[in-house]
């Protein structure tokens, strides 16, 4: 649907072509001091702990009062409103990333769940896609994305690159939405019970669930006239970042070497840095079946810890 809907806005936009990168950051830094690497922190105990965690917290964004989610099996990225060499770039990067973790890409002309629109007039497109298309954006069903301000926050967005992602809660066991979305129903769709979901519990507990959260759609939207401060692969391992995982719009990761400071100091991270790989493996590794949902967080975490542990053991005596 929603790749339907962008095709039919794009119609009639020409194929634009990505500014040739810019030689020095069109943003001001951060601040002065060199983000961290992930293998140079220092083993100090509590101190390393809080950095991680920190990391963690001030990245990700789940939805309200969900855990995090992550795409579960095949992801079909599709590239709109840009030259061919570009355009694929970004899809074989992004695929790659997600082989990586796990996740399978899928086959050229493949029904896309992750759509990258290059825009001249980014505002002008999230403020279209939000007052008439709307459900596409919100489905309406519970703990399916982050809600009307955050939705408010992606078109009034001035960042060269936005997002906006849905994700459906499923039984793991199934795969079936364990949420009411509205307007779905289960034949023959008589009474108010064939509206809603039917979860058959194979083991309950106090401790674990069957339910999980599945990321199931992706919009991503680039400002043409921003992006070109960037090279083409710091641009593709930043899109790959954001949409393989929830990522806070405005986290404040200056402190840490990652992709995500790219748009401000493009000189510190040429891609994806041990920080983001490490977090997108914990992601991708962790057991969700937790109803905990700070365990998430603590398995992502732990994933960090395991790849600082693997770099500092990596370095010469």
């Amino acid at each position: 649907m929603l790749a339907f809907v962008l095709t039919a806005i794009l119609a009639t936009s020409p194929a634009q072509a990505l500014p040739t990168p810019q030689s020095t950051p069109q943003n001001p830094p951060v601040s002065a001091q060199a983000p961290v690497q992930l293998e140079d922190v220092e083993v100090t105990g509590s101190s390393l702990d809080s950095l991680i965690r920190s990391f963690v917290n001030e990245v990700a964004a789940p939805n309200r009062r969900r855990g995090l989610a992550r795409w579960d099996d095949r992801v079909c990225v599709g590239v709109a409103n840009l030259r061919t060499e570009p355009a694929q770039y970004i899809v074989d990067r992004v695929s790659t990333v997600a082989e990586d973790l796990g996740l399978t890409p899928g086959k050229p002309g493949c029904t896309a769940n992750i759509m990258i629109v290059a825009s001249n007039d980014p505002a002008g497109l999230a403020a279209a896609l939000v007052q008439n298309h709307r459900p596409a954006l919100r489905m309406g069903g519970a703990g399916m994305d982050r809600g009307g301000a955050a939705l408010r926050a992606f078109a009034a967005s001035q960042a060269p690159v936005r997002w906006w992602q849905v994700a459906i809660p499923v039984d793991s066991e199934t795969g079936l939405s364990a949420v009411r979305i509205p307007g779905e129903c289960t034949p023959p769709c008589e009474s108010s019970l064939d509206y809603a979901p039917v979860i058959s519990v194979f083991a309950a507990s106090r401790l674990s669930t069957q339910i999980v959260d599945n990321l199931t759609r992706t919009i991503v939207i680039l400002d043409i006239d921003q992006v070109g401060q960037v090279s083409i692969n710091q641009l593709a391992d930043y899109i790959a970042m954001v949409t393989l995982a929830q990522i806070d719009p405005d986290a404040d990761t200056g402190r840490y070497a990652s992709i995500l400071n790219v748009f401000d100091r493009p000189d510190t991270a040429p891609s994806l840095t041990d920080w983001d790989r490490a977090y997108l493996t914990g992601l991708y590794g962790a057991e969700r079946n937790r109803l905990n949902l700070r365990t998430n967080r603590a398995e992502v975490a732990d994933s960090i810890y395991r790849a600082h542990r693997d770099a500092r053991n990596a370095e010469p005596e």
